[in-house]
């Protein structure tokens, strides 16, 4: 269903059943209703996770990690519009708006494949769910060791934005995994002289890009770094920082710069995966020992932010008013000072108001853990299994496009933009498939695609496909690709 772009189980009903059931070697596709059965009794079996390691295990061989040196991490928000769960306001930046919304925390490798994903419970920071949950299931997956008595080069690179920022941080990653990272440096204030600056070929995602490249040593909360920065068209200087000590300069800025892999990742699986359709209803209870910003202090911080704007605006307004009292003429005066009369009120009563909300706010805790916050209003979760399930299936999928993708590629003059459409093209279009019982073989007959140059370059991949000797599932017949078109 996600490699047809058949979104979710109600879409079922406008698919030919017997079709689709043909192609997982059943009369027809379960119903609706089956399938959602289905998929709750394997979310109850909570074996999400050591599923999506069993896959991590074959995507990355033991003593072959090479696509996995460099894992990019990154948040993604999905955004909540029920009514059912009381979830914590977030940040949503494609919609500049804070709204109830769950987090979302994946793994990509080097390149932009999906390795792994986490959900986050409340408002949990990038740096919280590294440190505590994914470091550990990146021991679990055997990418890392917990052993580092004997390691002296990094185990992995973490990339990520500056979400995460944080010299102490870089430091404890070193010093307990020996793990680095790399990041853009923040609060950058100084500039390098543009002379030292050098004309580089750097290697992004297997483009190649010319940027003017400096590096240098720089400390940061007591611990060195080494810094490299680009130097932009219009002089502006992009700092990255990284604990790594092996990397070629050209190398920092070509891993870094490919942190958008990860960000057209959840683009690409937005539009053609549903990707944030919630899979199952109801909610489920979080630790209550565990401890949240206490939702009254945010509420009096935030009305004593708006008091202080208005205070500052109101202000401006008086101030200015006392320089029109020197420069403009003696018959005006009467009319400015009233209208400061009426300033000053303001701004006595705006004081008042904020020194009520600051000593009501001295009253209040910081943080409350959930068991503290009224039943009604107190923070819960969406169901978290079938979500990780599905998204699991999603990075298989997700990892198969790709995969042909990547074969397809060569036979194609514009590949970068027709790549994925054509092996969409494949998923979609019909196919014969004819089985041979003396033979122990199973027809794959293609029809024709929506352009000529599209039919040659699968004629030159089914070649390959057969070379696979792949066996259909569940039986022992060889899988046989053929074209039917005419070229």
């Amino acid at each position: 269903m996600a490699l047809s772009c058949i979104k979710n189980p109600e879409q079922l009903k406008l698919s030919k059943p017997g079709e689709i059931g043909r192609l997982i070697g059943l009369d027809r596709v379960p119903e609706m209703k089956c399938l959602r059965e289905k998929i709750k009794l394997l979310s109850q079996q909570e074996q999400s996770t050591q599923f999506n390691n069993s896959l991590i295990d074959l995507w990355y061989p033991y003593n072959n990690h090479s696509d996995a040196d460099f894992l990019y991490i990154d948040g993604h928000v999905r955004i909540y519009y029920g009514q059912k769960a009381n979830l914590p306001l977030k940040f949503v930046s494609r919609q500049k708006l804070c709204l109830s919304a769950t987090s979302e925390f994946w793994v990509n490798d080097a390149r932009g494949m999906p390795v792994m994903m986490v959900m986050g419970e409340l408002s949990e920071k990038l740096q919280t769910i590294i440190e505590s949950q994914i470091t550990e299931r990146l021991i679990e997956a055997k990418l890392i060791s917990a052993k580092i008595d004997t390691i002296e080069h990094p185990q992995c690179t973490l990339v990520f934005d500056r979400e995460a920022y944080e010299p102490a941080f870089f430091h404890r990653l070193w010093d307990k995994y020996r793990i680095a990272t790399l990041t853009y440096r923040k609060n950058v204030k100084d500039k390098w002289a543009e002379k030292d600056f050098k004309n580089v070929k750097v290697d992004v995602m297997g483009q190649c890009i010319n940027m003017h490249l400096c590096e240098g040593k720089t400390e940061l909360g007591g611990y060195s770094f080494r810094e490299v920065r680009r130097l932009g068209i219009s002089g502006h200087q992009t700092a990255i920082i990284t604990n790594n000590s092996t990397l070629k300069i050209q190398e920092v800025a070509g891993r870094m710069f490919a942190r958008w892999s990860q960000e057209n990742f959840f683009r690409y699986l937005i539009q053609d995966y549903d990707f944030d359709k919630m899979i199952s209803y109801g909610v489920e209870t979080i630790d209550m020992e565990k401890q949240v910003v206490n939702p009254q202090y945010r509420k009096l911080t935030h009305k004593l932010i708006k008091i202080r704007e208005k205070k500052r605006r109101i202000e401006a307004k008086f101030y200015l008013m006392m320089e029109q009292v020197m420069d403009d003429d003696l018959d005006k005066i009467p009319k400015i000072t009233d209208k400061q009369a009426q300033y000053k009120l303001q701004i006595d009563q705006l004081a008042k108001e904020e020194n009520n909300l600051i000593q009501e706010r001295k009253k209040l805790q910081t943080r409350i853990k959930l068991a503290q916050m009224p039943e009604k209003k107190r923070y819960n979760k969406l169901k978290t299994e079938s979500k990780i399930l599905m998204n699991v299936i999603k990075m298989i999928c997700y990892r198969a496009e790709s995969s042909m993708a990547a074969i397809l590629a060569p036979y194609l003059a514009n590949a970068d933009k027709e790549k994925r459409m054509v092996v969409k093209q494949i998923i979609k279009s019909n196919a014969d498939l004819i089985p041979d019982y003396k033979e122990q073989t199973l027809i794959v007959r293609l029809y024709s695609l929506a352009a000529n140059r599209y039919n040659i370059a699968v004629k030159k991949i089914v070649k390959l496909l057969n070379e696979s000797e792949t066996i259909f599932p569940g039986t022992n017949f060889k899988l046989i690709f053929e074209t039917s078109s005419a070229i």
